[in-house]
Formats: C-alpha cells, structure tokens, sequence
C-alpha cells in the first residue's frame, strides 16, 4: 500500500472513532445511568475542547523534532480516551468522566484537520494533491455514514460498551497506520530552519490571508446550521408523522454527502472559491425546499440533494487551505478551521435545543438560510484575484506568517 494509501486508511479509522463517539456516549450513558443528559454533558466537555486545543496542537505539530511521534502520540491519546470513557462513564465520578472526556477531545483536531495537513506532504502540488484532498474528504463523509450505524448495530446486538470498545479499536487501528507513513518526505511544508511560528500566527494567518479568511468565516458560519441538523430532522419528521425517520433523513444527507465528495468533490478544474460558493447555495436552496415537502419520502430525497451539494465543501475548503497557508502554519491552519467549525456546530446545537418548540419547518428555513448566507459572506470576503504575498500579509518573505499564495507545480 503507498504512502497516501496508508494515510487514507488512518484517516478513515480516526474519522470512524470520532464520528461514532457522539451516539456512543449518549447510548451508553442511558444504559447505564438512565439519563440521556450525562451523556450530553460528556459529550460537551468530549466537543468543548476542539477549538482551544486547535492552535495548540497545530503549533505543537509545526515545532515537533519527530512529528511521527506527535501524530501517534495524538491518536493514541485520543484510543486511550474512549477505551477510558467505555470503562469509567457511569461507574466513575462524574468529574473524573469530564476530564478524560475533554483531554479526549484536546487531541480531537489532530483527527480532523492535523491528519489533513499531511497530505501535502504525500502527494506533489497539481491536480494529484487536489483528487488527493477529494478522497481525504470522503473519509469524514464514509465515517458519517458507517460510523453511526455500526454503533447501532453493536448496542442492538448487545450492548453500548461493545460499541466504544469498537470504536477505540478503531482509533488504535489508526495510530498503527500513522505509524507507517513517510512522515520526512519532500515536500511536507515543515521548515527546518528560519524562525519558528508562534502560538498566534496560524490565526492570523486565517485573517490576514483573504482566502483563508473568507473559507474559514463562511464555514464556521454554515456549521452553526450544519450543527442543528440532526435535532431538527427528528422534529420535522415527527412533524410529517414518523417521529422515527429522522434518522432516515440524516443518513440520506450523509450518504448524499459521500457521493458528492466522491464525484463533485473530484472536479479539479473549477477553482476551489468557487466550488465553496456552489456547495453552500446548493446545500441551502435544497434545506429551504425540504422544508416544505409534505413527506419523508420527498424530505429525504432533497437532504440526498443537499448532501451531494455539501459533499464538495470540504474538499474546496482543504485544496484552499493547502494553497493559501504559510508553510510554517499549515498545520495551525488545518487545526484551527476543524476547531472553529466543531465549536460552531456545538453553538448550532444548543441553540436549535432553545427553539425546539418552534414549529420544525421554520427551525429547517433558518439552517438553509445560514447556509446561502455563508454563499454571500464568501463571495464578498474572497479575493477577487490572487494578490502578492507581502501585500496580504504585511509581513517580509522571511516570516511565518506571510502568506504562501498559490503553490506551483512541485513546490512545498
């Protein structure tokens, strides 16, 4: 198996852990407590971390002497959470609970975008490195959709702690095949020499740089939405009179979302703005039809629709960041948009929690409308055309923070 091979068969058993673990936790803590909100509260203090942990985990991958170790340290830390949760929640106090879930959740963004920032580094900058960003997004994509449903299946055929113990095998498979990879290739973006990024220059990287800046506001403010999706489609289709399907909705919208990943995702020749803009218009005008369908049937068709729409989002926004992020930076750059989309769709669903007694389709109109929203705030913060790097950031060649721009053929 290649490098990047490899690679993808770590990144899906790490996906596969970390999309599983929020049925997991709730599945296990009604088990075994009866009270589906101490497993709310794990799951807050599990997700609650991500974006305080970003910078830091990003900065501390950037100055690491033996990156392997760091990224294999990471999964292993995150294994050993999940196996502890399996054992301890319910039985342990609940204070002890929370600190191994939110040290659990402080190596979350090396699962997300820390893993993402290797594929520079694996494949050579051109059209290969933007197919390679394709099959790395279908990873979350194909997690989203097995991920929810093996952990059914374990709880239903016995119980939910078999369930955790699979998804911490997972999260183990993962450190072994990071383990493998050619972490010292050409070409990985981390500079040996010059002056080292501080805890600071990844964010403002993501402000100073006008396309990182408009692909990270435009997603965070799309996964406020993105985040309210799951409660709101259990109340739509209790609506429509199948308080059952909101499952049904979810997993059209994830599948939907690995075929888009799969086929729109791989359209190299559409520049990556461009492609962001097309999947959150896409994404939102099919949310606000599905809003008023009169049945599951045609609702889930149109959350199809709207996962094939989204599918590409986040190819676009890793080829951007791949781009655009200073070399010192780049993993910084990876964590932190990972982080700040978590901690959005975290917000996202608190919030629809205080306006479930509205009526659903409204509660649905309001994600589609966050949705084309973040379409209009990225066509009017992106930049128009490429500028020089100095110009962007202000800063001298030299520094870790000027903008990379686009990378040629070959380069880093």
């Amino acid at each position: 198996m290649s490098g990047f091979g490899r690679y993808l068969a770590a990144a899906l058993a790490a996906r596969f852990a970390s999309e599983g673990m929020g049925m997991a936790v709730v599945l296990l803590a009604l088990e075994r407590t009866g009270s589906a909100s101490y497993g709310a509260f794990v799951l807050t203090a599990w997700l609650a971390p991500h974006v305080l942990a970003a910078p830091l985990a990003g900065a501390a991958a950037a100055r690491a002497r033996r990156p392997r170790l760091f990224h294999v340290g990471a999964l292993a830390g995150f294994t050993a959470a999940v196996a502890a949760l399996a054992l301890l929640l319910g039985r342990a106090p609940m204070p002890l609970v929370l600190a191994v879930a939110a040290l659990g959740g402080s190596c979350g963004p090396m699962v997300t975008g820390g893993l993402s920032s290797l594929v520079t580094g694996l494949v050579p900058a051109g059209a290969g490195r933007d197919r390679a960003y394709g099959w790395d997004a279908s990873t979350y994509n194909g997690a989203s959709v097995t991920a929810p449903a093996a952990v059914s299946l374990a709880t239903a055929l016995g119980s939910a702690a078999p369930a955790m113990a699979v998804l911490a095998a997972s999260g183990a498979l993962a450190a072994a095949l990071a383990a493998t990879l050619p972490y010292g290739a050409p070409g990985a973006g981390r500079p040996q020499d010059g002056p080292r990024a501080g805890l600071g220059s990844g964010l403002a990287a993501l402000w100073r740089v006008r396309e990182l800046r408009a692909v990270t506001s435009a997603t965070t403010l799309a996964f406020v939405g993105i985040g309210s999706l799951t409660t709101t489609s259990v109340l739509l289709a209790a609506g429509l009179g199948s308080p059952g399907a909101g499952g049904v909705l979810m997993t059209a919208f994830a599948v939907g979302a690995l075929v888009g990943s799969l086929t729109l995702g791989r359209m190299t020749a559409v520049e990556p703005g461009r492609l962001v803009r097309w999947a959150l218009a896409g994404t939102g005008a099919a949310l606000a039809a599905a809003a008023f369908t009169p049945s599951v049937a045609a609702t889930a068709a149109l959350f199809a629709v709207a996962g094939v729409c989204d599918g590409p989002l986040l190819t676009a926004t890793l080829r951007i960041r791949s781009e655009h992020a200073p070399d010192a930076v780049r993993t910084q750059v990876f964590t932190l948009g990972a982080g700040l989309k978590v901690t959005a769709a975290s917000a996202g669903a608190a919030l629809v929690g205080f306006a479930a007694d509205a009526p659903a389709w409204t509660l649905l109109t309001g994600i589609a409308g966050l949705q084309l929203a973040a379409a209009l705030l990225h066509a009017l913060t992106a930049a128009r055309k490429p500028a020089p790097a100095a110009a962007v950031t202000g800063l001298s060649a030299g520094s870790p923070t000027t903008a990379a721009g686009r990378q040629s053929p070959g380069a880093p």
